[in-house]
């Protein structure tokens, strides 16, 4: 019999304290039992004077984490989301933790960096991407709702690129994720072994990177600017049309594909999370929306069509965007079963 392995590797290598999130085969999606062993590492190198440094990768080749396990969010959902609500209690103060850390915390987003793995990693001191990192949040597609802090960088992001990102589920390059301040440094992946193999992680970092890929995103920030300022999904849904650009066109389809209720929900959570004075207080937003849609059909539904039947058709309820109430809005901002987070200000 083989030992079973385990999900998320804790080591020290001289003086920096490694994180390996460490389901490659399942693109190292998150579980509870993984967030909390972070958790523990990270409040037991916080006071010891041997680490001097954190670093965040993931196992394998294809990426730093797809996010949370998706499908025991929604089998959990089925039966109440008692264990969703417990699962984003863990996850949501390790995000706000992340972004105040007391020493150097590295997150290499190589390869995929989606949703729960964002929430890893855009947070950090020190946020590396490479020419084949893929950054996302991509909650839309399966009726949630940008969360992890993603809501955060989002509505902080260069004119309106964040509401189209978060709506539309756009997937990030490294030039993109720079330039939207998910990122700070860009190191190729042929480099990549100096960096894991130096005894000074921030050292090498700033010895290694190199000037970025140009952002995509930046140079359609015009008539990005201009349909997303909309105050309505419905407007942003109208000029849209009415610019007569393909990309414009492309994003319609990616709109009209999506839950309703979320796109309405989310677009209310970034325009709210503009005026929040902190990410601490953007998490509580966020964790009232999350247990909102644990209880919400489109939730269950959006993971269905996606992952579980894979026939990429949600049958989403309300089904139209004239259907979703502002009370319907309204609902995923109250507070949740078991109260609110209560992070510290």
């Amino acid at each position: 019999m083989t030992d079973t392995p385990q999900d998320v590797l804790i080591e020290r290598t001289g003086r920096t304290g490694r994180i390996t999130l460490n389901r490659p085969r399942a693109l190292n999606s998150l579980t509870h039992a993984m967030l909390e062993t972070v958790r523990a590492a990270l409040d037991a190198w916080a006071t010891d004077d041997r680490i001097s440094a954190v670093l965040l990768t993931g196992a394998g080749e294809r990426g730093l984490c797809a996010g949370a396990d998706i499908r025991a969010i929604h089998d959990d959902a089925k039966l109440g989301g008692a264990g969703g609500r417990a699962f984003f209690r863990v996850e949501y103060p390790l995000n706000e933790l992340i972004s105040r850390y007391p020493k150097p915390y590295l997150a290499l987003m190589d390869g995929i960096t989606m949703g729960g793995g964002v929430g890893l990693s855009a947070h950090a001191a020190i946020r590396i991407v490479t020419e084949r990192t893929a950054v996302a949040m991509p909650e839309t597609r399966i009726g949630l709702v940008p969360d992890v802090g993603g809501s955060r960088l989002l509505a902080l992001a260069p004119g309106e690129l964040g509401t189209h990102i978060g709506l539309t589920a756009t997937t990030m390059t490294a030039g993109d994720a720079l330039y939207c301040g998910f990122a700070d440094h860009f190191v190729p992946s042929s480099a990549l072994p100096s960096l894991l193999s130096a005894s000074d992680p921030v050292a090498a970092v700033a010895a290694l990177a190199q000037p970025a890929p140009a952002s995509e995103l930046a140079s359609q920030r015009e008539w990005i600017d201009h349909c997303y300022a909309a105050d309505s999904i419905e407007e942003i849904l109208d000029r849209l049309q009415a610019t007569g650009l393909p990309e414009a066109k492309e994003a319609v389809e990616q709109l009209l594909a999506k839950s309703p209720t979320m796109l309405k929900v989310t677009l209310a959570a970034l325009r709210r999370a503009r005026s929040l004075p902190s990410l601490a207080a953007t998490l509580e937003q966020e964790y009232r929306i999350s247990c909102a849609a644990l209880t919400h059909h489109d939730l269950v539904e959006g993971i269905r069509a996606q992952v579980v039947d894979k026939d990429r058709n949600p049958r989403w309820s309300p089904a139209s965007l004239s259907e979703v109430t502002a009370a319907d809005v309204a609902r995923f901002f109250t507070t949740p079963e078991g109260g609110d987070l209560s992070l510290p200000r």
